[in-house]
Order: structure tokens, then C-alpha cells, then sequence
């Protein structure tokens, strides 16, 4: 099992990493280049997004992963209009890994951008469109696109998802971990800000942070959800952003959804990136049962917690600063290419 002091100790201890060198430096050209996609998922759903490749794999094949969204309508670059500032952040991340000569392809979230949009019809075609069986089910669909494309080495594979997306990940990973063909489909998994205790529990200690005479009527909400799979009518203004009508069935799923099982039970390769400055996804209490589930597997597994670092994987400069807009934490970029470069063999 991996100690909360042996994690801040080798946060604080943890050495820049150069950054990766393209094996054909000097004799090709280097850079990147991106191709746009679209594929369809299975119930009547095209899905868009960018393939972003180091420009080398124009000779030799390259590992690929598949990037993965937070919550919310977040687009293919890790933006949400809800937010206040840009944040860019999966777009960062593929811009970092094609550097290291890794692929990777991110997608707009059903709904979301250039993908097919919301039903405009009833509310029942609504919580269908939404249901957590079909978006994780996109995850499986964009890893498929991944290996259609000829440049990515279809045995070096893996997931990245970003807070919410990293229980996605962990829901579409055990089935395409599964071995075919002599090949293990998916080879790792990188949870990035993700939680480690049942979102519910993570939006009830959220709203006590912020608004705790809230925390009862929220609990009766999720109560009901959780039981009927559909959402109240009538709910509060200030419920309603949380427990959109039309989530019914997909929070019902995501609200007990149980990460640290989840993860306990995948014989994946598995590291976790947190943010010491996260304010939705807090340390350690949010984080410690995706760690002690690390250390009760077979599997390799790291955890690093990142000293002045946002649940954006940005650097903050202090307790005011939100941590949505600039680079990607050189830390975080580095660790993440570190680690996935020899285990994808790029």
C-alpha cells in the first residue's frame, strides 16, 4: 500500500524529466501532425474528434491513447462553457505526448461541439441519448478509431481521462483490457484528477464546502435518482445545474459508480495524477481509495500528488488563483511521458 507521506515526499522530491527526442532527430522532420475524424458509436451517434501524431509515425508505427473529458459539455480540448477562462487542457496533453512520439486521439463528448447533438424530442429520448451505458460506450468506440488508423501500434494503447472521464476510463477499461488475438487491447490507464470515492459522496462534501444548508435537499435529490433513475421535477434553481432532467439514468449509474473497486479489480497498469491544489477532487480523503486500491492489485500502479497544482493540472500561484488558464504543470507533463513512454514503448 502507498503511504500519503511516501506520495508527498516523492511529489516533492520527483526530478524534471527531459523532454522526450524524436528517434529520427537530425535525419526526418519532427513536429506533428493532427486529422480530423468522425465515427459513430452504435445508436445512431457520430462522434467528432482530432488524431493528433508525432510526425514521425509517417515512418515508423507510435502508441496511441485515447484522451477523455471531464464533466459537464466539455469539448475535445478540455473546455466547458460554464467556465471562466479557456483551459485547453486535453488539447496540452496531446500536444505534450505527440512531442514524446505518442499518439493520441480526443474527442467532443456526445452533445458537445461537432459531435451529434442533443435530441431536441421528449424527455425519455433525452435520458436514453445520455445514458451511462452509451457514454462509456463512447470510450470503447474512440479507442476502436484509434487502432483503425495505420500509424498507431495497435498493442500500445491506453486511456487517459480527466476527472470525470477517468471514471469512464475505469468503466471501459475491463472490457478492453481483455486479450485478442495474443494482444492485450488496452495496455494502461491514467487517472487524472479522479475520484476515489463514489460521486455522490464527492458532490455532497463539494456543496458542504461551499453551501452546507444545501446538503440535505441535494441528499434527498440523489436519493431519489438513485433509486427511480430519473430527476425530480421541480428542483431548485441551484439543483438544477447539478441534476440536469435529462441525466437521469447516467447519474443514477455515475453517482454510485465505486472507482476504487473498479480499479481494484482491472489488471491494468495504472497511474494517478492529482493535483495537491484541487479543490473538486481534495486530497487525500477524495483521493486515498484510488491509491489503496493501487496497492491491493497484481498490476504496476503509481500515484503522484503534485505540491501547487489545480484540478486542471495547472500550476497555481496562490489560494485565490482557480488554476483554469496556462500551461500544463511541467511536472505533471513530464511525469505523465515518463511513465507512459517506456510502458507503451514509445
Amino acid at each position: 500500500m502507498i503511504g500519503r507521506r511516501a506520495l508527498l515526499a516523492a511529489a516533492a522530491l520527483m526530478p524534471l524529466a527531459a523532454h522526450a527526442q524524436s528517434p529520427w532527430r537530425g535525419y526526418y522532420a519532427t513536429g506533428t501532425k493532427q486529422r480530423a475524424v468522425r465515427f459513430a458509436v452504435g445508436d445512431g451517434v457520430t462522434l467528432a474528434g482530432t488524431l493528433l501524431l508525432p510526425r514521425w509515425s509517417e515512418l515508423q508505427k507510435v502508441p496511441g491513447v485515447v484522451l477523455i473529458a471531464g464533466s459537464g459539455p466539455t469539448d475535445r480540448n478540455g473546455n466547458n462553457p460554464i467556465a471562466p477562462e479557456r483551459i485547453d487542457l486535453l488539447k496540452l496533453v496531446a500536444e505534450r505526448l505527440a512531442e514524446a512520439g505518442i499518439a493520441s486521439l480526443r474527442y467532443d463528448k456526445r452533445g458537445v461541439g461537432a459531435s451529434t447533438p442533443r435530441p431536441t424530442g421528449t424527455l425519455e429520448a433525452q435520458e436514453r441519448f445520455f445514458a451511462w451505458d452509451n457514454i462509456v460506450g463512447d470510450v470503447s468506440a474512440a479507442h476502436g478509431e484509434l487502432l483503425k488508423h495505420d500509424e498507431i501500434k495497435s498493442y500500445a494503447t491506453a486511456l487517459l481521462g480527466h476527472s470525470e472521464g477517468g471514471l469512464l476510463a475505469l468503466a471501459a477499461a475491463k472490457e478492453l483490457s481483455t486479450a485478442a488475438r495474443g494482444m492485450r487491447k488496452l495496455h494502461g490507464l491514467v487517472l487524472a484528477a479522479t475520484p476515489g470515492r463514489p460521486l455522490a459522496d464527492i458532490v455532497r462534501a463539494q456543496i458542504a464546502r461551499s453551501a452546507p444548508s444545501l446538503v440535505e435537499p441535494a441528499d434527498r435529490t440523489m436519493a431519489a435518482i438513485m433509486a427511480t433513475g430519473h430527476v425530480p421535477t421541480g428542483l431548485p434553481r441551484e439543483q438544477q445545474t447539478l441534476f440536469p432532467r435529462y441525466a437521469g439514468p447516467f447519474l443514477q449509474s455515475v453517482l454510485s459508480f465505486d472507482p476504487a473497486q473498479a480499479l481494484a479489480g482491472l489488471d491494468l497498469a495504472c497511474l494517478l495524477l492529482q493535483g495537491a491544489a484541487d479543490r473538486q477532487v481534495v486530497p487525500m480523503g477524495d483521493v486515498q481509495p484510488l491509491i489503496d486500491a493501487l496497492g491491493r492489485r497484481g498490476a504496476s500502479g503509481e500515484a503522484v500528488i503534485f505540491p501547487a497544482v489545480s484540478h486542471n493540472l495547472k500550476l497555481v500561484s496562490g489560494p485565490s488563483d482557480p488554476g483554469f488558464a496556462g500551461p500544463l504543470a511541467p511536472d505533471v507533463a513530464d511525469k505523465l511521458v515518463s511513465w507512459l513512454r517506456p510502458l507503451l514503448g514509445a
